[in-house]
């Protein structure tokens, strides 16, 4: 069924960094109509779209997936077959300095979504009934931090530790609630940390991809040591297209990329892959400074609040029941990565525009609780 033509996936979040790489690998792999709803908040920004604007099989919509009034007029205009929900807030820095917008469009947003969803998932019938799917998208964050030498696995006990990861914790909750209690055939996944194009530049990746360009400091939380198992975001995307073509309601599949570092070794790849591609003694910033590598831009600053010390996924239910495997090794991803925003960066200018620039975030300064 995901091959017919009229069939229609909803993205919520489409516009943001996952949403929108997901919303290429759609179009490409499907036939499906595909119908992006997002808020547009700094993270979400429809320059992340502009190559696919005349692609007959895309609409875009303006919503808030908390707006209840929205969604009863969306479900009324749209029949999706499929809906996935991305729309979330993410960085969690900001949601140290500010944890009202993570509860409101995580929490409450998807309280609202399911809301909506299973209103209208009531009065479908026959094939297509059986063929709805409601796909939540959520993060290794919500298991907290592993203390011995294991892995996160679709049993392990929540334990989340900061505003943003109990935001996803309850919305998980949440979405298992409504597959249990009101039999909606919902999915949820539970991803690694995820790179690669479109990421807005406040995460770790792009940030030190940047600021190693213009050879501004190379921020380092801590000593560096923390770790975090790598997933780039088109291996992501795949996943997650499978758990919606294969995957069975009410199941959760981790998707994990194997690729464990400390945040101090991918900063010194990013340092190497941009070595490789543009040189430091060719790098005009670099030389008006007379700083002779990358890596002399590292900078330890003060760590996170709360920092987990360490994720890291058990992907072997995804792998084994639905055939997922990453395309992309870490050394590929990042050379990708480095390389797509050496050319974009007018996008970063674009979305960084009035809303970032760069500055350190999640210190507790000026807080909002």
């Amino acid at each position: 069924y995901q091959n017919l033509l009229m069939d229609t996936l909803v993205i919520t979040g489409g516009a943001g960094f996952i949403g929108c790489n997901f919303t290429r690998l759609a179009l490409a792999k499907t036939k499906m109509q595909i119908l992006v709803v997002d808020k547009l908040t700094y993270a979400g920004n429809l320059c992340s779209l502009d190559d696919l604007c005349e692609n007959p099989r895309l609409q875009f919509q303006d919503g808030d997936i908390a707006d209840r009034g929205f969604l009863q007029s969306f479900y009324q205009n749209f029949q999706p077959t499929w809906v996935l929900n991305l729309a979330a807030e993410t960085h969690v820095d900001r949601s140290i300095d500010d944890p009202s917008p993570f509860v409101t469009t995580n929490l409450l947003g998807t309280f609202e979504l399911l809301r909506a969803t299973q209103k209208y998932y009531n009065q479908l019938k026959g094939d297509i009934k059986q063929q709805f799917r409601f796909l939540h998208v959520s993060t290794d964050e919500v298991y907290g931090t592993l203390f011995a030498d294991n892995k996160f696995s679709e049993t392990t006990a929540y334990a989340p530790n900061s505003p943003y990861a109990a935001s996803k914790a309850g919305a998980d909750h949440m979405v298992r609630a409504y597959y249990k209690t009101y039999k909606l055939p919902s999915i949820i996944t539970n991803c690694s940390n995820n790179y690669g194009p479109y990421q807005f530049p406040e995460k770790l990746i792009p940030l030190i991809v940047m600021n190693a360009i213009d050879a501004k400091p190379l921020p380092i939380y801590g000593d560096g040591s923390n770790i975090r198992d790598w997933l780039y975001v088109e291996d992501h995307c795949k996943g997650i297209l499978l758990a919606l073509q294969q995957g069975l309601p009410g199941e959760n599949y981790n998707i994990g990329g194997k690729n464990e570092k400390t945040n101090l070794e991918i900063v010194n790849q990013v340092c190497s892959s941009l070595e490789e591609f543009l040189p430091a003694r060719k790098n005009p910033a670099m030389c008006k400074k007379g700083i002779p590598s990358y890596t002399s831009l590292k900078t330890l600053v003060t760590d996170r609040p709360g920092h987990d010390k360490h994720y890291a996924i058990d992907s072997t239910k995804i792998r084994q029941q639905l055939g997922w495997k990453p395309q992309y090794n870490l050394t590929q991803g990042i050379t990708k990565t480095v390389h797509w925003y050496y050319n974009n960066q007018e996008w970063c200018r674009k979305v960084q525009k009035n809303n970032y620039d760069r500055e350190r975030l999640g210190l507790k300064k000026d807080l909002k609780i």
